[in-house]
This record gives C-alpha cells, structure tokens and sequence, in this order.
C-alpha cells in the first residue's frame, strides 16, 4: 500500500534538514520516505552558509566519520570531565612540568602555543602574577621578530614587555615551528619551585601504590 502523501509539515522538514546540511541518506532514515522523494524536494535546496563545513566533511565520506567520532569524544570527554577544579590545575601543573620543565628551576619551554598557554594559566592557580613571568623566545632568522612578539604575547595574555629574551636560530622555519618556541620563566621561584617537584613526587607515590 502506497504511503500517503507528504504534508506541509513534512516538506518543510525535509527541506530544513537538507539547509542544515544533512545528506540524502540521513533525510531520507530521518523522514521515512523514500530516495526519489526526498530527491524531489531536496533538488536544488541551498546549504546554509554556517552548515558548509559540514556539509564539505560529510561529503569527504572517511573525513565525516572521523569527524563524527572526534565529536562523540569531545561529547564524552565532557561528560567524564565536567569542568576542570583548582586541584585539576595544579595536577596539570606539575604533569607538564614533569614532561616539559627543567628540573634545576622553574622554567617551561615548547613550541606548542596552547601548552605554553595552559601551563601559565596553571601558575597563576599559585598565584604567580604577570609581573613575576619572564618569557623568552627562539625563532628561526627568517622569521618576522614583530609578529613572533605580537603572537606570543597574545597567547599567553602578557604585555609584549614582558618578552625580553630573544635567540635566533640559524636557517629557515620550513612550517616546523611556526611561531618558534616559547621559555617561561617565574622569577623569585625557589619555593614554588620546590612545591611544583614536590607535587610531582606525590602524584609518583600515589600512582605507584595505586593497585
């Protein structure tokens, strides 16, 4: 027995699924109708301009899926997550710090521009301020010195005074580190130095008794 006939309610739907960027397959699982008529009202209907990269990974077939599955992580990190605490940060303090800072004084030095920035927003959870941050840069010779200064500078919410080392690597960039590498600095830092390695062995006993 034939379906009946679509109602008003149902086109608009279809054609507002179709605008958001849906594809034929999933217009034609969400209406229930069939290819040729979904087709029929779907033909010549305009993707929304703020649906076009969707509608580009969608039809990038792999690219969708990837794309789906990142966003059911993001989805799922939330959930597990919740929101990141005063006691998430200084553990995120002192992991990057493990991986990534020297163990003589406290210095924190990559090229990852929201690393960087994580980690500075972490010191500030020990209330180290703007003005205590010494912050020096390695760039390539090829590099422009200004916007080098400007991009870090933003990054890491400073004034662009505050950067005031500067070593120029020899050769060119390549697309390697874009914007060179950043070493933050905390001046007067023996005691919050001393409590960032502490933190750390604390979180080694922890870990290792843990079953």
């Amino acid at each position: 027995m034939p379906k009946p006939s679509l109602t008003p309610l149902e086109i608009r739907k279809i054609i507002e699924l179709r605008q958001t960027g849906h594809s034929l397959p999933e217009i034609k699982k969400e209406s229930g109708r069939g290819y040729g008529t979904v087709f029929r009202y779907i033909k010549g209907v305009a993707i929304l301009p703020e649906y076009q990269e969707l509608w580009r990974v969608k039809r990038g077939g792999s690219k969708f899926k990837a794309f789906k599955e990142r966003e059911q992580a993001k989805i799922k990190a939330r959930s597990l997550l919740s929101s990141i605490s005063e006691r998430d940060k200084l553990l995120v303090l002192a992991g990057l710090y493990w991986g990534e800072g020297t163990k003589s004084a406290l210095n924190f030095i990559n090229s990852d521009p929201t690393m960087v920035r994580v980690f500075v927003e972490c010191l500030r959870t020990l209330q180290i301020k703007n003005d205590q941050l010494r912050v020096g840069i390695r760039f390539f010779e090829d590099m422009n010195k200004k916007e080098t200064v400007t991009f870090w500078a933003d990054t890491l919410k400073i004034p662009k005074e505050k950067i005031t080392s500067f070593e120029i690597i020899k050769g060119k960039e390549k697309g390697k580190l874009k914007y060179g590498m950043c070493r933050v600095r905390v001046t007067k830092s023996k005691d919050y130095f001393k409590l960032i390695m502490a933190m750390i062995e604390f979180i080694k006993s922890e870990m290792i008794m843990l079953p």
